[in-house]
């Protein structure tokens, strides 16, 4: 269920007509419907929110013809919510009488290709009424054309009212909710240096900063659920085992030391969650102010080093609430970046918003190429690791879903929005994760790091966003595959790094062209120390969804003929990522002053 604070947003449905009366709108009148109507049963059928709802759909009461109709229309989803315009036709309109013209919603026309009426005549027109207006909108034109009668919605067209209406629904999701900074700069990277100006002017959401020292706060004046502390404590106990102490005999904690750090991580992994959505709990305790929370969609925990020099890590609190499960049961993913990198916590934030899934936060650490493989480890790549992989491991704090024990309905590793997980996977999940002391050499206060290896293969996309002085935030997208490779291998290159942190193999989808000539370039251009992984090959809807906040797309692997942006984009000239730059910068921040 909805965990935040603010009603989740609708699809408006628009469906526009040719005015002319006697005998023109009237012939209309049932086909414009129903349009209409399939247009919502298909969303209504194929898309949910994160947090489990289906997404609703509200129709306009009337077909509109004219001004006032769109007037009545607008009227309408003000009320009902609506912050998705989707406008439907078989026919001419009067494109600029019948328009949306608020530019506070994202946009699409679909204009039915057929040859009784020129639905795709209208179309055209109310593009270009857009474009001259400053207001991009997505044009929807199928390949082929269909006979008036034809209720059926073809392939392509559902493929871009889809991708359109996901990307849509991710904007508005984002909008007025909270970046929670949990701290802030670590260790000089430059992502978790949150940029509040950004997260405003192109998110549409506000930064909220709150100093670790409210963990400490809350940990010795035990301002957190009581109960429930004891029940995540005990399940810990029976679920999360540990694994190899790594440190050396000089760095080893005894048994005190360890059962109170497990305990301070528990009550950290609750306690962020509560900054971040609030409890009821806490105001029946006698914390009113603490209670509501901080409405945060994303947050980001700095930890390195002044928290992790002095307190156990958050490696446990992070892995957890980034898993689509705990103490309570299966449940939406939270979102929380390590080092409070808010640009990759961003970029989670994308993928879990398109895909209802839990994401991987990793290091990009190292590019291995087959014959680097071959020296070290006497044994060659083969399969999708044939031409090299890219090593993705971090400090500990990777969703546990990323061990890749749930199937899709195929039986394929996957990972899954949480209302088709199952228990039993579940289970998988935390008994192929084992939870070794934090070196100490890394985290001075201890702690426990998850330790896993992505198993099978898993359709993937990597994506970061990242801000260049000059330009602002551009996005880089990297579709592949994650991959197994042999135990032997794996151990010779995992022992390299530190095998105490969960790893997965990438290896990306190469074109022979750019940044993914090989996998070499498209480590060698990867912009910076961390990335979002996201389960599936969701490109083309990461593209649809930076151009609907103006953020331009650096560095992808996506077939041109996927990419699907507003019309108006074509007007910015030739080539496709020329188009996109020239028009972000155009039309600048979607919440620009």
């Amino acid at each position: 269920m909805n965990r935040l604070i603010g009603s989740l947003p609708k699809v408006g449905i628009r469906p526009v007509i040719d005015g002319r009366e006697m005998g023109v709108r009237e012939s209309l009148e049932e086909q414009t419907m129903a349009m209409a109507k399939s247009a919502a049963a298909l969303i209504e059928e194929n898309l949910r929110f994160p947090s489990g709802e289906k997404v609703e759909c509200v129709i306009s009461d009337t077909s509109i013809g004219g001004v006032a109709e769109a007037a009545m229309s607008e009227e309408k989803f003000k009320r009902e919510g609506v912050e998705v315009s989707l406008t439907v036709t078989p026919a001419w309109c009067y494109g600029t009488e019948v328009m949306d013209a608020n530019p506070a919603l994202p946009k699409a026309v679909w204009g039915f290709n057929g040859t009784e009426r020129p639905g795709t005549v209208y179309l055209a027109a109310a593009l270009a009424g857009y474009a001259q207006k400053g207001l991009p909108a997505f044009g929807i034109y199928g390949h082929e054309v269909q006979d008036a009668g034809d209720t059926d919605i073809h392939d392509d067209v559902k493929e871009k009212i889809l991708r359109f209406v996901k990307a849509a629904l991710a904007v508005a999701m984002m909008k007025s909710k909270s970046y929670l900074s949990l701290g802030y700069s670590s260790m000089g990277i430059v992502g978790s240096m949150v940029d509040q100006n950004f997260l405003h002017d192109y998110l549409g959401m506000r930064a909220e900063f709150v100093d670790m020292t409210e963990l400490l706060r809350r940990i010795d004046k035990e301002i957190y659920d009581k109960d429930e502390f004891k029940k995540a404590l005990e399940w810990t106990r029976n679920n999360c085992k540990e694994g190899k102490d790594y440190n050396s005999e000089q760095y080893k904690a005894d048994q005190k030391r360890k059962d109170w750090e497990w305990e301070t991580v528990v009550k950290m992994s609750l306690i962020i969650r509560d900054l971040m959505i609030g409890n009821p709990k806490l105001k029946e305790m006698g914390y009113g102010e603490e209670s509501p929370g901080r409405n945060a969609l994303v947050a980001g925990f700095q930890g390195q080093r002044q928290w992790t020099d002095h307190m156990p890590n958050a490696d446990f609190p992070e892995a957890i609430l980034n898993s689509s499960f705990d103490w309570n049961g299966i449940r939406q993913a939270f979102i929380v970046a390590t080092e409070n990198d808010s640009l990759n916590g961003v970029s989670m934030l994308f993928g879990h918003l398109l895909t209802n899934t839990a994401q991987i936060f990793s290091d990009v650490r190292t590019y291995w190429s087959p014959e680097s493989v071959k020296r070290v480890s006497g044994r060659e790549l083969g399969g999708k690791a044939s031409n090299g992989i890219i090593h993705l491991i971090n400090s500990g704090s990777t969703t546990l879903d990323a061990t890749a024990q749930q199937r899709n309905q195929a039986g394929e590793p996957a990972m899954k929005a949480f209302w088709e997980i199952t228990e039993e996977e579940v289970r998988k999940c935390l008994d192929n994760t084992r939870w070794p002391q934090a070196v100490r050499e890394y985290f001075r206060g201890g702690g426990y790091s998850s330790q896993f290896r992505t198993a099978g293969e898993m359709p993937v996309t990597m994506c970061r966003l990242n801000l260049v002085k000059g330009l602002g935030p551009v996005l880089q997208i990297a579709e592949g595959w994650t991959v197994e490779i042999d135990e032997d291998i794996h151990n010779i290159l995992d022992e390299r790094t530190n095998p105490s942190w969960p790893t997965t193999w990438f290896a990306p989808r190469l074109t022979g062209m750019g940044a993914f000539k090989d996998v070499y370039s498209v480590m060698a251009n990867w912009g910076a120390n961390h990335g979002a992984i996201s389960y599936g090959h969701i490109g083309a809807d990461l593209i649809t969804l930076a151009s609907m906040l103006r953020i331009p797309v650096n560095m992808h692997n996506v077939d041109d003929e996927n990419i699907f942006r507003p019309a108006s984009w074509s007007s910015f000239g030739t080539d496709k990522e020329g188009q996109d730059y020239r028009a972000c910068k155009a039309y600048g921040p979607l919440y620009g002053i």
